[in-house]
């Protein structure tokens, strides 16, 4: 039997928020070894994958390494939730203090010395003596300029930077229409930050950086990220299990596998729930893995049932319609839009720009052709299992 990890038996290791322990990270050598190399030999990195494959776990596992941990700083900004540059320099310039402040007293009193355009206010915490500085999105009157200041701030640091955006193909939304080449121009700049730019739709970021009229054309390496081998996360899982003297088949876990063909969030999720369930000593089985889907979608019920009363009926036709196939194609093809018994082509393309939009749907691009599928899995299941497609309900 494996030796114990350093976790303890009470503690369920199929973490699904937060950081990974070393012991329950799994697998990424080959990738680890490509984004640390990439980032301590000062190459940007443009990093690409389906949602919740791992990417953030990723750059967070490098982050923590020997080789960065200690001699970089570094920095994670989440811009999905983002609309405008002004959100975006908020977000940016929020995590680099947030960031630093428990670390470097030096480095915010920097902060605050370069980024002048922002009305804020440094004080410290009688409690914890951190230091407290805070601005609202509506300071930034001159986001530019703002920006301007914090990559000022950045070159001043006492370390190299590394920063990761993630999401990054949000800007292409903003309403400003040069901010791809403001952020070029100031990343071309700054040498003493080596930065990562992550996101999961794929086809917007393969534009932005091997189109040779946008900025960002040829300035990084390209890495995508797969999602694990089958084996590979079959044997990681047992290891999990074995550790907290407790067993799961090997078919229990296959099964987790197929259902959500190697994506590692709804896979931990899944598990996280049937390592719950399992008796110190006892076996989880596919049963055990079956009502763990069904506890997840039971839970999303009623948030499922919200979002979807949000459309109108020709988009939930056409994402029912790509729920059915799980991976759909020619989606304006008469022999889709017969099979499925929508509408007319005009109003699947009218659908699909909305479904993309909303992030209801993502696509793949092979030989010309794109794959459609939802992009929440457990969606994706929960309509299996409320409308009758019987076809994919077999595979729970």
């Amino acid at each position: 039997m494996p030796q114990k990890s350093a976790l303890t038996t009470d503690m369920n290791p199929f973490i699904v928020s937060g950081k990974i322990p070393e012991s329950c990270f799994c697998d990424r050598v080959e990738e680890t070894k490509q984004l640390v190399g990439n980032l301590i030999n000062g190459r940007n990195t443009v990093l690409t994958s389906e949602r919740r494959v791992g990417k953030t776990g990723l750059i967070d596992h490098c982050f923590n390494s020997a080789d960065i941990h200690s001699a970089y700083y570094t920095f994670f900004i989440d811009i999905l939730q983002t609309s405008s540059l002004q959100e975006f320099v908020y977000q940016f310039g929020n995590t680099l203090f947030e960031t630093l402040k428990p670390f470097s007293r030096k480095m915010t009193d920097l902060f605050v010395q370069t980024v002048r355009s922002v009305s804020g206010e440094l004080g410290y915490d009688p409690v914890t003596n951190l230091p407290k500085f805070s601005f609202s999105i509506g300071a930034l009157r001159n986001p530019e300029y703002t920006l301007e200041e914090i990559f000022r701030y950045i070159s001043l640091a006492d370390r190299h930077c590394i920063i990761a955006f993630d999401e990054f193909q949000q800007i292409v939304r903003y309403p400003q229409k040069n901010i791809e080449a403001v952020l070029r121009t100031h990343i071309q700049h700054c040498t003493n930050a080596t930065f990562i730019y992550a996101g999961s739709e794929r086809h917007i970021l393969s534009e932005m950086f091997n189109s040779y009229s946008r900025p960002f054309y040829a300035s990084t390496s390209m890495m995508s990220l797969d999602v694990l081998k089958k084996n590979v996360y079959v044997d990681f899982s047992r290891r999990l299990f074995h550790e907290a003297d407790k067993d799961i088949s090997e078919d229990a876990v296959e099964t987790v596998y197929d259902l959500f063909e190697g994506n590692t969030y709804c896979m931990q999720r899944t598990l996280n729930i049937a390592f719950e369930h399992t008796a110190s000593d006892g076996l989880c089985t596919k049963d055990t893995v079956r009502s763990a889907v069904k506890t997840i979608l039971t839970e999303q019920d009623h948030s499922y049932r919200m979002r979807l009363s949000l459309l109108t009926p020709k988009p939930k036709e056409l994402l029912f319609a790509i729920a059915k196939d799980g991976h759909a194609e020619h989606l304006t093809s008469g022999s889709f839009v017969r099979r499925h018994h929508l509408t007319s082509s005009s109003s699947v393309q009218s659908a699909i720009k909305q479904l993309l939009s909303e992030d209801w749907v993502t696509y793949t691009v092979t030989e010309n052709n794109r794959i459609y599928k939802l992009s929440d899995d457990f969606l994706r299941l929960w309509i299996v299992e409320n409308y009758g497609i019987t076809d994919l309900r077999n595979r729970l």
